[in-house]
């Protein structure tokens, strides 16, 4: 795992090939990239027990050996890409600003990214999914994991005690929990958008369907919050 250290500043650009047509690079960075894009595709659809690394191999036109040298083993393949998913979410989040917004404004952008964010991304919607069913364990191992989302936690601290001082939000309550809540309702419209469409018979939520929901969480935190 100690190759890891130099790939922590890796841009998203440089993982954009598709994931069925990497090409083999001699440039260190860019062959980790395009074996942790294919690597997230392969883990999100297959859980870690049934992605396979020969399949990685052959997609990233690397070998098994390239990828044990690089991560390790499958496991720490698939905790690379835990750590990478998450990662880019809190560097997206930490784009939007929200101390330039009033404490509102900012909440409700941050929950309009958020949703936006897993509507967008259903790999890291399934990529949480599979780590729950393995209880934290793999993500437990994490040595950054921990300090990407503390700035998560902070921003929505910063703004909810701007919107206390400013009598906008109510007192008493936990930043955690609002971010709980935030990530309760947006997780769900994806993590759970087959079993809930075929059961109510809507599996193909149109665009103005999905921005209604979009409105509705978002005015639903906002007036768990406000004063």
């Amino acid at each position: 795992m100690n190759q890891l250290v130099h790939f922590q500043s890796v841009t998203d650009s440089a993982a954009a090939a598709p994931a069925t047509s990497v090409p083999r690079t001699n440039d260190p960075v860019r062959t980790m990239a395009g074996i942790l894009e294919v690597a997230t595709a392969e883990f999100a659809a297959k859980g870690l027990s049934g992605a396979r690394i020969d399949e990685i191999a052959a997609a990233t036109r690397t070998s098994k050996r390239m990828i044990y040298y690089y991560f390790g083993s499958k496991e720490g393949l698939y905790l690379a890409v835990l750590e990478e998913s998450y990662r880019r979410m809190r560097s997206i989040e930490a784009e939007l600003h929200l101390e330039d917004l009033a404490p509102e404004a900012a909440l409700r952008r941050l929950v309009e990214f958020t949703f936006d964010h897993h509507q967008s991304n259903e790999d890291y919607i399934r990529l949480v999914m599979t780590e729950n069913m393995h209880r934290g364990v793999y993500l437990a191992q994490s040595k950054s994991i921990q300090e990407l989302n503390v700035p998560a936690i902070q921003a929505i601290r910063k703004l909810y005690d701007r919107g206390v001082q400013q009598g906008t939000f109510r007192a008493g309550l936990d930043p955690i929990d609002i971010h709980a809540s935030i990530s309760a309702l947006t997780f769900f419209n994806v993590s759970n958008q087959h079993t809930f469409g075929l059961i109510f018979k809507d599996d193909s939520p149109s665009a103005s369907a999905n921005a209604s929901r979009r409105d509705n969480i978002t005015e639903m935190v906002v007036r768990f919050v406000r004063a």
